[in-house]
């Protein structure tokens, strides 16, 4: 009987230990602090966690009162994916900027700092950075998550990214195994496929991996999408083929993989997300996270209960279930030592490098005459609906700058599609009267609404100066043309820098 207890107690703690759920609130509930005890070992942080840093830290601190070595997650990509300053913007370019920049020392140093304001907060694990070639240009969910379209940038700069976020003593995670960017649908919506064949996707979608596994990245995150090359039945997230055969045994990441959301409708539409944990953990799966829309304890004892039931009914070995648990748990240990972190050299990282970077990585194109604005001007912000990963809490765009910059500037948020071009130019030159304009794109290429109101506006005022604060695509047009490779706070302010002359 007693043995039957301790078996049955070592696999409920193990079924725990591999679920890496969110939760509500700026401090930690009840239900969580006692999951901890039971054998929960990981949580996950979203905007909705986060006030200010000292309130971070608090929160930290209360999780690690009830378990000293729990592994606190957070998306913190910088850029356009911020969790830590949701609610201002971040002070670090995203991934397009540095690519544009192509200096890997300027990403080391940015994913160094970016790290070590998360330890200073007691994160220690970030579920960063995108490895994802943006092959595809429409792609709705990557972007300017990506360092480019190309393979050997973007592994060079995954490379560095592991290496500059480690040194400061929090987890890498590269992320989306085995590449997101040639998608044309967004994961969190439905199921995206992939059709090229396994040359094509050893040489542009793995190279990046390949380098963020050499570089010694502690965690690979799977992706919710279907690759008939290398399994023609089940996505990634949900294949032995993909996440034991190619990631654990051709590419040799011996470290953890960590599913994406399973609350994401690729997943949660087509299997559920209890059947889908219990598939991802038998195809090499080590830890399920889940808790971007789901964060109650509910669904963390459903899914304990699920993976406990597969055990059991032999739909999922023991063995493999203790496997994902201890590296689970080896992940949790490493954040312990206190030989990780600080490598020679990155002490000198200065705190604004943030900003250094945006400036770096602006694109600026002037037509003939040109001159900085000396009066302040009408923004117009053309804004998109931001996709899920990026979420639409955090401001973004450059008005707030200019507004510090050259006072009295003033501006208007225009959405699409639906309203004709004329109407929106009208309503943007009623509200700028004889003041310069600036209008403010994301992503000018993907919306056919965006560039028909770009379009009419220049024709009505070709000294309309444009900031594209997406993937530039379109080619550049206005008086002044700047393109910033991202929405960060700190690519706002350097865009504002270049229209007021500074």
């Amino acid at each position: 009987m007693t043995t039957i207890a301790s078996e049955t107690d070592t696999l409920t703690r193990d079924a725990l230990t591999v679920l890496q759920p969110g939760f509500p609130g700026t401090t930690a509930p009840d239900w969580l602090l006692r999951r901890l005890g039971e054998g929960l070992a990981s949580v996950g942080l979203f905007g909705r966690n986060i006030a200010t840093p000292e309130q971070l830290t608090a929160l930290t601190a209360q999780l690690r009162a009830e378990r000293d070595d729990v592994l606190v997650a957070i998306d913190e990509e910088g850029g356009d994916v911020t969790r830590l300053e949701v609610r201002t913007g971040s002070s670090f370019p995203g991934n397009h900027a540095l690519g544009a920049v192509d200096d890997t020392d300027l990403t080391r140093d940015v994913a160094y700092e970016l790290g070590r304001r998360l330890a200073e907060c007691g994160v220690n694990f970030n579920w960063a950075p995108s490895a994802d070639v943006n092959s595809n240009a429409d792609n709705p969910v990557i972007g300017v998550r990506s360092f480019g379209a190309d393979p050997a940038l973007v592994a060079r700069h995954t490379a560095a990214y592991v290496q500059g976020l480690q040194a400061a003593g929090v987890a890498a995670c590269v992320k989306h195994f085995p590449g997101h960017g040639d998608t044309a649908v967004d994961s969190h919506h439905a199921m995206p496929r992939i059709d090229v064949d396994a040359d094509v996707l050893a040489a542009r979608d793995l190279a990046p991996f390949r380098a963020g596994i050499a570089a010694g990245s502690l965690a690979v995150m799977s992706a919710h999408i279907l690759v008939p090359a290398l399994d023609p039945d089940r996505p990634a997230t949900l294949s032995s083929g993909i996440l034991t055969g190619l990631l654990r045994r051709e590419l040799g990441h011996d470290g953890l993989i960590v599913t994406d959301g399973m609350e994401m409708q690729a997943i949660s539409a087509t299997y559920g997300i209890e059947r889908g944990s219990v598939l991802a953990l038998a195809a090499g799966a080590d830890a399920i996270c889940v808790g971007g829309g789901l964060a109650d304890d509910e669904t963390v004892r459903r899914l304990r209960d699920a993976i406990v039931a597969a055990v059991r009914s032999g739909d999922l070995p023991e063995e493999r279930l203790a496997d994902a648990a201890e590296r689970v748990r080896g992940l949790a240990r490493w954040t312990r030592d206190p030989a990780r972190g600080v490598a020679p050299g990155t002490a000198s990282v200065p705190r604004d490098i943030g900003l250094t970077a945006a400036r770096r990585a602006l694109r600026v194109t002037a037509a003939e005459g040109f001159s900085p604005l000396t009066s302040a001007p009408y923004v117009a912000v053309f804004s998109p609906v931001a996709n899920i990963a990026v979420g639409d809490e955090t401001p973004w765009g450059p008005v707030a700058d200019l507004a510090e910059l050259l006072p009295g500037t003033e501006s208007g948020t225009y959405s699409g599609p639906g309203a004709a071009a004329e109407t929106l130019t009208a309503e943007i030159l009623a509200a700028a009267g004889g003041r310069p304009v600036v209008a403010v794109v994301r992503d000018e290429h993907r919306h056919d609404w965006m560039s028909d109101a770009v379009t009419a506006l220049l024709a009505a005022r070709p000294d309309t100066t444009v900031i594209e604060m997406g993937v530039p695509q379109a080619p550049p047009r206005g008086a002044l043309h700047v393109a910033t490779y991202g929405a960060s706070r700190v690519s706002g302010r350097a865009a504002a820098e270049v229209l007021a002359g500074e």
